[in-house]
């Protein structure tokens, strides 16, 4: 079953230091790109996943959509950071219709909220590795104030939301998408964008482990100001590559060298943990992604940290795509900050 128009979203990846915007359409020919872009926003809109300054960030969502002649109104966003809880819990093996009405009872040692001022939701993973009358459930809690946030935001931009993700969530579905993972296959997804890290654990499909941290590229950010004393959107500038006399290329990449240090570090540790928790042994690949992959060295790091292999998502991969639209250069550049847009818009809209 394809798209018809009117079932067409559009994927929004409202990050905190850019927003990303894709439209990929189904057809009986397969998938292809028909939309795809991404604006900077001023520091500040958004701070660890709240909402700052919504009339201004209306006004960025509406100008990208004006940019790219995106007509859709119809999107899907996703959220995260500390307002978006996610936990693999071990639950006595229940029917799903059982756990659909004791979940909340359940959830509430786990949840750091008041289980009133959440949305909570699950999924059942299959049975526990270590009983057979115990199962893993992934359990997902989202504070109702954060989601009011965001669909006050997307009414604002004149836009219609009709599905909030999350963003772990919408990076796993278009890596399952490319990637079509084996049954036995272990990888770990990581995301690292400007003021969270999200981790996710994949045995095959199933998800066994999510975790988000407060890691980013706005750490090295922070380093570049306190060097040279300059403005948040000057530092992200000679982050991304544009010279600076004030600095030198060796202590911009001594700065960055640190802070990939402690990503890698944090990285290894949450890995650690779960393996020693569970029958995995070894993680398989990595795919990462985030305006962190593009940091010099990360990847090659990350790997002699994880003995595995590292490789840059390319959530391009499989869809058609036409070149005179979208040049080879632009989607190299831009393809590790697009695929949570890009998973946000393979959503339907009857989608969980």
């Amino acid at each position: 079953m394809f798209f018809s128009k009117k079932d067409q979203l559009v994927g929004l990846d409202i990050g905190s230091s850019r927003i990303k915007v894709a439209v990929v359409k189904s057809t009986s020919k397969g998938r292809v790109l028909q939309k795809l872009g991404m604006i900077p926003i001023p520091s500040g809109l958004i701070d660890e996943g709240r909402i700052m300054d919504a009339d201004a960030l209306a006004d960025v969502i509406r100008a990208l959509f004006k940019t790219h002649r995106i007509k859709h109104k119809d999107v899907a966003i996703s959220t995260g950071g500390y307002s978006v809880v996610i936990k693999t819990i071990v639950l006595p093996t229940l029917p799903e219709k059982e756990l659909v009405t004791s979940i909340r009872t359940e959830a509430e040692q786990y949840i750091p909220y008041d289980i009133d001022d959440v949305n909570l939701d699950f999924q059942i993973l299959g049975p526990s590795d270590f009983s057979d009358d115990q199962m893993n459930v992934l359990l997902v809690a989202v504070k109702k104030d954060l989601v009011a946030e965001y669909i006050d935001l997307i009414n604002q931009a004149g836009l219609n939301p009709c599905i909030i993700d999350v963003d772990s969530f919408a990076l796993q579905n278009i890596y399952e998408s490319i990637y079509q993972p084996a049954e036995d296959e272990i990888a770990l997804l990581v995301d690292v964008g400007c003021s969270k890290t999200s981790l996710n654990i994949l045995h095959g499909t199933q998800s066994m482990m999510m975790r988000d941290s407060a890691s980013g590229t706005a750490q090295i950010r922070e380093e570049i100001m306190a060097e040279i004393d300059c403005s948040p959107d000057r530092a992200d500038e000679i982050l991304d590559g544009t010279p600076d006399a004030e600095i030198s290329q060796a202590r911009l990449e001594e700065i960055c060298f640190d802070s990939i240090q402690m990503w890698c570090s944090e990285i290894e540790a949450v890995v650690k943990s779960h393996l020693s928790k569970s029958n995995d042994s070894d993680i398989d690949k990595v795919i990462i992604s985030g305006g962190g992959a593009f940091v010099n060295g990360f990847a090659d790091l990350l790997a002699v940290e994880l003995s595995a292999s590292v490789s840059i998502i390319d959530p391009f991969q499989g869809v058609s795509v036409d070149h005179k639209q979208f040049s080879p250069s632009f989607l190299h550049g831009i393809r590790a900050q697009a695929p949570i847009a890009m998973g946000l818009s393979l959503r339907k809209m009857d989608d969980k």
